[in-house]
């Protein structure tokens, strides 16, 4: 296929890059909530996305999201193509740079394709019915009479036809149609939506061609590498650099103001080594001599705060959802069962650090980076430069994983910084232990569980608290509540159980947190899904027959949740995406059914465990199968999900999100962990942060795919939450005993 990717400058897609006669189109992307708001803004600002028909038949599509191995950078080009009814070989994918007029361009959240489903489909769809209007103008038919085929508008009862080339001029002039006169296709007529495209950087990486950030290079770069702060907050005392700038290839040494309260997506600071080559600055950083003021934050313990968190989790919280009445239901339950469970802080660890070039001139930056988020690199280094946003270009390479941490640009501000300090185009590298020891993390959470049981084992009410530093502290030092990750599997839990009330305690955070993959999602499903499973076990139950009677009845959970003082969240006014449990209780059924459940192996040393989550607005179910040796090594055998994550734009990319997500799942569960000492992060690298290795990883990975014509919703992420506890319920089958605290490493 003829597919290419055109990097392109800010004015480059209009100006540069399309012909004066290209049949340019813009689409309005924004949800209507923000797109009002950014009318109202005093700023001018026009979010579109564009869609370019060339005189020789091209069709330019821009990618406004960062590929980091989802396959985004194809599949929602895909969608306009398909509306429009392009020859995909014909098809030209253009990069975006950062730009408000995209709208968000920050490719996290698993949002997408939700965000611009629509949209994509309006400007595919405008095209397509302004090249049969200037058909049926040039032919003087009846519109409704043309239709567009492949590249190509026909006539079916005059024979008449004409390729998309021959109809830019004409279409060009047309009026901008009305979106009441726009026809969408039929599932029916779809030619690439639902069907696996390969993805459009595919042979570049099978090649060694992508451009990573790492394969950047400007010409007359310097390299530089950062001391920075070993404790959060931590100020620099003093530096010596005499023998830093002795090592061969060093040029000078720049000092990096370093971060105040909140730290927000700023750059730490610290002393930065600049040389010829990134070895030299590698080195030259090696042999600088730096004392720091390390603050309040070098009291930082990990095993300390463990024991704080699980106290205050065991302590009663605020309150974030309350139904009937949890305290006498508990008094009088036949039995009850509590239980505190502990996940540890995690980073991000991709396996391309991070890693921005910068060159500042004349008030104005351009900055390359393997960035999510372009529009906070053009936000966060204006800021630290001092100039406008309009004033940073931010060009979007590949990026070698990010799993949210490329969604803070502190780096590229880094980069920034010290171009505009030594007047020269600047490569920031991160090592490996920069990346673990400087990262925004995944903070660690407590959560203390009750249950009570009737006679029948049924549960009559449910308490649970979590305690977690929160997001919010990177911009508020006083926000100690988990505030919006309280709606990510806490606050919103399915269960049909009338006395149920959900709390949240209080945590101070000592370093940078930020959003990992799934979030909040993580510990929160590790903690419900375990506790349900603790549950049918104490009353004799098949954990997914009990599971489904817990559920209840099919029903939409918003007026149910809003009776009990929580209210949804992050509906945009999508009242298609109000929780479902007739959707979760079909993937359950469905995993239940096709993973061999009912025929399972009893053998010892062999267990399978169940979980399941709603996520992102998707609906998980996972089955895993384990087998723990006599010296307590567990084995992943099979892992089956079960997904209803809505339409499906590409299965091939959906499936391969999932089998990732078992992997990224298997490491929570098994071998991911943090700890700090004296404030300072003790990992550095692969060999003490660990990641699955391939005989951890699950050994066969089947996705069985729920097909709805429901909109599309969250891929990327929703595969991790039922990961770790349907490992750790697998466990408990396997050898009897609970665990209740990740990461697993061996069973003792």
């Amino acid at each position: 296929m003829n597919t290419v990717i055109i990097p392109v400058s800010r004015r480059g897609f209009l100006k540069g890059l399309v012909s004066a006669g290209a049949f340019v189109l813009g689409a309005r992307v924004l949800p209507l909530e923000a797109l009002a708001a950014a009318q109202a803004s005093t700023a001018p600002w026009e979010p579109s996305v564009y869609l370019a028909l060339e005189p020789d038949g091209r069709v330019l599509i821009i990618a406004h999201r960062s590929e980091m191995g989802t396959g985004i950078r194809t599949v929602l080009p895909t969608i306009v193509a398909d509306e429009l009814d392009a020859d995909w070989d014909r098809v030209e994918i253009v990069q975006a740079l950062g730009d408000k007029k995209y709208g968000s361009q920050n490719t996290d959240g698993s949002c997408s394709i939700r965000d611009f489903y629509v949209a994509m489909r309006e400007a595919g769809a405008t095209a397509r019915l302004m090249l049969e209007r200037a058909a049926a103008a040039q032919w003087n038919v009846p519109a409704s009479e043309c239709r567009v085929q492949l590249h190509t508008v026909g006539h079916q009862a005059s024979g008449r036809s004409a390729e998309f080339g021959a109809l830019v001029t004409a279409a060009s002039a047309l009026p901008m149609p009305a979106k009441e006169e726009l026809r969408f296709k039929q599932p029916s007529e779809y030619r690439y939506i639902g069907k696996n495209v390969p993805i459009i950087d595919l042979e570049d990486l099978c090649n060694g061609r992508g451009t990573f950030g790492m394969d950047a290079v400007v010409p007359g770069m310097v390299y530089a590498t950062i001391e920075r702060p070993p404790v959060l907050g931590a100020t620099l005392k003093s530096h010596q650099d005499a023998a830093a700038l002795k090592v061969a290839g060093v040029e000078q040494t720049v000092v990096l103001e370093t971060t105040g309260y909140p730290v927000g997506m700023k750059m730490l600071g610290g002393v930065a080594v600049i040389a010829r080559d990134t070895w030299s600055a590698i080195r030259g950083r090696q042999a600088l001599k730096v004392e720091w003021d390390l603050g309040p934050h070098a009291s930082y313990d990990t095993a300390a705060f463990k024991k704080t968190l699980i106290a205050t989790a065991r302590q009663p919280g605020r309150v974030a959802r309350s139904g009937g009445d949890v305290d006498a239901a508990l008094a009088s339950a036949t039995r009850r069962h509590e239980a505190t469970y502990y996940t540890p802080p995690l980073s991000h660890a991709p396996m391309e650090p991070p890693v921005a070039v910068a060159s500042v001139k004349d008030g104005k930056a351009e900055v390359w980076a393997p960035t999510q988020n372009p529009q906070a690199v053009q936000s966060v280094v204006a800021a630290a430069l001092g100039i406008t946003e309009t004033d940073v270009i931010c060009h979007v390479t590949l990026l070698g994983g990010g799993f949210g941490r490329k969604s803070f640009p502190d780096y590229c501000a880094e980069a920034a910084v010290l171009s505009q300090k030594i007047g020269k185009p600047v490569k920031v590298v991160w090592t490996r232990e920069d990346d673990i020891r400087h990262d925004f993390y995944h903070g660690e959470c407590a959560m203390h569980m009750q249950g009570g049981l009737d006679a029948q084992g049924k549960p009559v009410a449910w308490l649970q608290r979590s305690v977690f530093p929160p997001i919010g502290s990177i911009f508020n030092v006083e926000e100690q509540y988990g505030g919006g990750q309280l709606n990510m599997g806490w606050t919103d839990v399915p269960f049909a159980i009338s006395n149920f009330r959900a709390e949240n305690g209080p945590s101070e955070a000592h370093v940078r947190i930020g959003w990992l993959r799934a979030v909040a999602n993580v510990h929160h499903a590790f903690g419900v899904q375990s506790f349900i499973d603790e549950l049918a076990h104490l009353a004799g139950r098949d954990p997914i027959e009990y599971w489904l009677e817990t559920l209840g009845a099919s029903r939409k959970l918003d007026a149910e949740l809003k009776a009990q003082g929580y209210e949804l969240r992050g509906l945009s006014g999508q009242p298609q995406f109000v929780p479902d449990t007739a959707r979760l209780r079909r993937v359950v059924e469905l995993v239940r059914d096709r993973s061999g459940w009912a025929t399972r192996k009893t053998a010892p040393g062999h267990g399978w465990g169940f979980a399941a989550h709603r996520s992102f607005f998707s609906y998980i179910a996972t089955v895993v199968e384990v087998r723990v040796d006599d010296d307590g090594t567990v084995h992943i055998p099979r892992v089956d999900m079960a997904v209803d994550c809505g339409l499906i734009i590409n299965p091939d990319r959906v499936i391969a999100q999932f089998e990732g997500a078992a992997t990224f799942g298997a490491g929570v569960a098994m071998v991911s962990a943090l700890s700090a000492q004296g404030g300072r992060i003790r990992e550095g690298n692969f060999h003490n942060y660990q990641v699955p290795r391939i005989h951890q990883a699950p050994l066969r990975t089947h996705v069985h795919i729920v097909e709805t014509t429901e909109p599309p919703a969250g891929v990327g992420e929703p595969g991790v939450p039922p990961v770790a506890p349907a490992i750790c319920n697998a466990i408990f089958a396997a050898t009897g005993k609970r665990v209740r605290e990740l990461p697993v490493g061996k069973v003792t």
